[in-house]
């Protein structure tokens, strides 16, 4: 039996020859990506069959069938390496678990292998043009038909749609209901001819992002992800998955605003031994190690089959919070050098225009902190006061 320190030497023996380590040149991707999609589709293969990819799914679905132990092990020695695995990252945080905990025994079998061996890319489709950060008053429709839903409607901040063979979609399925309810989650196609996928280009210059449109898209009665109608109940499951994947996911040491790149700067100008740059960089490094023995707790809890519930919030609002005000250090470090434009200071910069999104995408940090005042803390609750209406006699139905 192997013991987690083998587990490790071999994890990092595979990538010391199979990846880059993150003081090395590597190649760049217009759309944001680190490196070509037929690179990445590679090298997500080659991870599977080395056996560290799906390290806690079971085996029976291509996982590894492995603890936590395993996976935090792996993400310890690949902070060192740059793995091209941009395109899986949403698939294997937030669709795959979710999937796992709610899919029919065909959907697994169907989705999470190919999945795991790089074979398909998955996006999560449920922000909306006009709703904001209120994920319940969507407006994209599915409508009942012989053979199973015709979808229509629009979604936006869509990581990786453009690039994703499936989506997971939230769509209304019951308008004459209250918004929370008359939700149904469906997999979808993202290569039928009713879906057109256009790229939001960001202040970085790339198109990370995308608004997707949906115009007469079937899909099958089988496509279904847990109830028809009970679709909330649903995302409620992905928005923990992915509130847990953004917040305790492993911290890669070539972070340009991480600990060990914001303390070389401070070396290369002197200022590590400034009080008020030391202070804040020892700040630094403890925000990090509790964000790392927070996320071994979820991992752990999860894996002993106990609810998380709402404190996966918690992480992605911590992570959300570490990298702004990791943002403002690296502008104190560097002051005017920013603005010079130079290869060197470039992935800083980059960095620190990009932090804010952090702050944004899987809820903004205002909805993170009112779901754990509400539901760790027990605090008073919002009114809600159109929670109880008919969605289709809110006043922003069409």
């Amino acid at each position: 039996m192997t013991t987690i320190d083998e587990f490790r030497a071999g994890a990092r023996d595979w990538l010391r020859a199979n990846a880059k380590a993150f003081d090395q040149d590597t190649e760049s991707d217009p759309e944001g990506g680190a490196v070509p999609l037929a690179v990445s589709k590679a090298f997500q293969k080659k991870l599977w069959e080395a056996g560290y990819a799906g390290i806690m799914w079971p085996v029976e679905y291509g996982g590894q069938g492995l603890g936590v132990a395993e996976l935090l092990a792996f993400n310890e020695v690949a902070a060192d390496f740059v793995l091209p695995v941009w395109p899986f990252v949403v698939g294997l945080g937030m669709p795959g678990p979710t999937l796992l905990e709610l899919g029919t025994e065909e959907q697994k079998r169907r989705h999470l292998p190919p999945m795991l061996r790089g074979e398909e890319i998955w996006c999560q489709l449920f922000s909306e043009p006009d709703g904001g950060s209120d994920v319940a008053s969507l407006r994209t429709a599915a409508v009942r038909t012989e053979t199973g839903w015709r979808i229509n409607g629009s979604k936006v901040w869509t990581s990786g749609a453009q690039v994703s063979d499936f989506g997971a979609l939230l769509a209304r399925t019951d308008p004459t209901v209250p918004k929370h309810q008359g939700i149904t989650m469906f997999i979808v196609d993202m290569h039928h001819p009713g879906v057109t996928v256009r790229p939001l280009r960001v202040a970085t210059g790339s198109a990370p992002f995308n608004e997707v449109h949906f115009q007469d898209v079937d899909v099958p009665a089988d496509a279904v992800i847990g109830a028809v109608d009970r679709g909330w109940q649903s995302a409620v499951v992905m928005l923990r998955n992915e509130r847990v994947s953004l917040g305790t996911g492993p911290r890669s040491r070539s972070n340009p605003l991480g600990f060990d790149s914001l303390l070389e700067l401070a070396r290369e100008r002197g200022l590590d031994r400034d009080p008020a740059v030391r202070r804040r960089l020892a700040e630094i490094h403890a925000r990090e190690a509790a964000l790392g023995a927070y996320g071994r707790v979820l991992h752990e809890e999860t894996t002993a089959g106990r609810n998380i519930g709402a404190r996966g919030s918690a992480a992605k609002l911590a992570g959300a919070a570490q990298q702004l005000w990791a943002a403002d250090l690296a502008q104190e470090i560097l002051g005017e050098e920013l603005a010079l434009g130079s290869d060197r200071m470039n992935p800083v910069a980059m960095a620190i225009i990009t932090g804010p999104g952090m702050a944004t995408a899987g809820g903004t940090n205002e909805i993170q902190r009112n779901i754990i005042g509400e539901r760790v803390l027990g605090l008073a609750k919002d009114p809600g006061v159109d929670r109880d209406l008919p969605f289709n006699q809110l006043r922003f139905s069409r």
